[in-house]
């Protein structure tokens, strides 16, 4: 059963950092593509940060590209997402995702975190 337990998030004011993190079970980091999607309140789920298999391989939504970064270490069995120089477009749920094949697609995610809260206040 793939377990994926987000923590972090939080408020901060704009310009600050937060860091998000996911702590998955073995199998999960071992086998799967894993991401982070956020969604914005009345806004559809977007795409943020994926890191694949290998950990080497990564890629960030053009949004928050040059602030948030993504790290991935499967032997400790966690994604991280740094999130810097953060605005109050930022502000939504931030959830931790994984597949077997990664897309931009939020549908194409098959498992999803609980999700944490990050606010930024302008």
């Amino acid at each position: 059963q793939v377990q994926l337990t987000e923590s972090g998030g939080g408020l901060v004011q704009a310009g600050g950092s937060l860091t998000d993190s996911c702590a998955a079970d073995m199998r999960t980091c071992t086998t799967y593509d894993m991401g982070w999607f956020r969604q914005a309140p009345g806004k559809e789920r977007e795409f943020v940060a994926m890191a694949r298999l290998d950990v080497v391989t990564t890629m960030i939504a053009e949004s928050v590209k040059g602030r948030f970064t993504i790290s991935r270490d499967n032997w400790l069995n966690t994604l991280t997402l740094q999130m810097d120089n953060l605005k109050p477009e930022d502000t939504g749920v931030y959830y931790c995702v994984a597949t077997p094949f990664w897309s931009t697609s939020a549908t194409r995610w098959d498992y999803w975190g609980q999700g944490t809260q990050v606010t930024v206040s302008s």
